[in-house]
C-alpha cells in the first residue's frame, strides 16, 4: 500500500468552517480520527495521512462535497542511498 497525504481546503468563514467539520463527523469518515486541522492558526485546511491501494481509493474516502477541492499526494520516503544515487544520476 502507498501512503497518501490528503489536503482539503475550506472557507475561513466561521459558519462554513464548522459545517465542514460537521460534514466529517456526520459522514463517519475514518479519516476524522486521523485529521489535522489548521483552523486555529488561520489556515483553513485539513490534512490526513493514510495508506491506500491507490489514489482513487483515497479520493473515495473524502466526503463527496469536498472531493473537488481536495489534493491527494502520494508520499515517498527516500533512503540516504536513494538520495546519493539521485545526485549521481543528475550530475551534468
Amino acid at each position: 500500500m502507498a501512503t497518501y497525504l490528503i489536503e482539503i481546503p475550506h472557507s475561513e468563514n466561521t459558519y462554513e468552517c464548522k459545517q465542514v467539520i460537521k460534514l466529517f463527523v456526520e459522514s463517519g469518515s475514518h479519516l476524522l480520527a486521523n485529521a489535522f486541522w489548521g483552523c486555529k492558526s488561520g489556515v483553513h485546511k485539513s490534512w490526513f495521512i493514510s495508506e491506500f491501494d491507490n489514489k482513487e481509493e483515497a479520493l473515495h474516502i473524502i466526503p463527496p462535497f469536498l472531493r473537488h477541492s481536495a489534493s491527494i499526494i502520494e508520499l515517498t520516503k527516500f533512503t540516504k542511498g536513494d538520495i546519493v544515487q539521485f545526485g549521481k544520476d543528475n550530475k551534468g
